[in-house]
């Protein structure tokens, strides 16, 4: 039939906008509330255009039944959630490094509406996120994480996937390693606290009149800022190679 040729067309640029139309939505930098969801669907359905034809090869045939047809769709759109997922944990280490900074120097009071993760958080954890979102698009890591959403086809074919468990298991690992680089990436400011804390308490008992309290805030909070002066290019290279080497895993699978 003539229209067979067209339907079949139009189900693999189906199949191929569900994956990436389902990762777009959920990555960082793509789904910040300031990006129009019209722009984001342009994005992936442009995105879709020029995958599907190269995608041929590996694409299924289409289904014969709407449940079957709903079963592929609910697949691939759970592998583009996992793919946005793992990506987004990786991009959480800065706010995770943002939110004890603020803790150990005193800002956390100071809330702000962060527009990557859509809710308040601390200044210095805003600042961190919106920093690495300028970071990653001047690096052109961007184009990295749309490229690392094609690749994907080469371990998670359509019709096929990957079990539930292993999808856990890795977003399990992914979120054990976010936390664990967010902690290091504060390192610098756990020491400091430290001994600006040990250094206090000891003033503290060698001069009881001194009002070690408003003594010493102005104090830890100019550390703190002049601390961050010195490591914040230092903590955004750190960053930036972990969040290329996810991307790497997220492509190689």
């Amino acid at each position: 039939m003539p229209s067979f040729p067209i339907a079949a067309e139009i189900f693999g640029l189906l199949l191929v906008f569900t994956r990436l139309g389902t990762a777009i939505a959920f990555l960082p930098g793509f789904s910040a509330v300031y990006v129009p969801v019209r722009l984001r669907l342009l994005l992936a359905l442009l995105l879709s255009v020029l995958v599907a034809p190269a995608l041929g090869g590996v694409l299924p045939p289409m289904p014969q039944s709407p449940a079957a047809l709903a079963l592929l769709l609910a697949g691939e759109a759970t592998i583009g959630l996992f793919l946005a997922t793992v990506v987004r944990i990786a991009f959480a280490a800065l706010q995770i490094a943002g939110t004890a900074i603020a803790f150990l120097g005193s800002f956390a009071n100071a809330l702000v509406q962060d527009p990557v993760v859509d809710q308040q958080s601390s200044a210095v954890g805003g600042f961190f996120t919106t920093l690495g979102v300028v970071v990653v698009f001047a690096a052109d890591l961007h184009l990295v994480m749309l490229r690392a959403l094609v690749d994907s086809y080469a371990t998670f074919l359509p019709q096929t996937g990957a079990s539930l468990g292993d999808l856990a298991a890795a977003t399990a690992r992914a979120v054990a390693d976010s936390f664990a680089l967010g902690v290091q990436l504060a390192a610098p400011f756990v020491v400091v606290s430290l001994v600006y804390n040990v250094g206090m308490a000891l003033l503290g008992r060698l001069v009881p009149q001194l009002q070690v309290f408003f003594f010493g805030l102005p104090i830890q909070l100019g550390l703190q800022i002049w601390v961050m002066m010195l490591t914040l290019s230092g903590i955004m290279l750190v960053f930036v190679a972990h969040f290329g080497r996810v991307l790497a895993t997220v492509a190689g699978g």
